[in-house]
């Protein structure tokens, strides 16, 4: 069972036993305008940290990974919050943990393409 942290969060205070995943708001990006009508055009950049650890690391990080793709894939749209959702490949790293085993960890980048009527939105 994974654990998410609350968004935002700087610092997890413990890594569960079996995962922990922290959403990061990332970036807006550079928006591009239409005029008529008008609309604002973002290529938002949010990060999800992905982290695991134990004897089965590496197999419990591949089902992690897919678990957020098979998530993503399923809300596209995130009910109707942005025109599309995609995710960029993890690169994983091993993290030595005093006293405990390594981490595997990775950041997901999470490009959201969303259009507004209002750069405040």
């Amino acid at each position: 069972m994974k654990r998410s942290s609350p968004r935002g969060e700087v610092l997890p205070e413990g890594i569960p036993a079996d995962s922990l995943l922290t959403l990061r708001d990332g970036e807006p990006g550079y928006r591009e305008v239409t005029l008529s009508p008008l609309r604002y055009h973002y290529q938002h950049r949010a990060e999800i940290e992905a982290i695991v650890q134990g004897v089965n690391r590496d197999t419990d990080f591949d089902t992690l990974n897919a678990s957020i793709g098979v998530a993503l894939a399923a809300a596209r749209t995130l009910g109707g919050l942005c025109d599309w959702v995609e995710a960029e490949a993890p690169r994983p790293v091993i993290l030595p943990f005093h006293g405990a085993a390594s981490l595997k960890a990775a950041v997901i980048t999470v490009m959201l393409h969303c259009t507004t009527t209002d750069p405040l939105c």
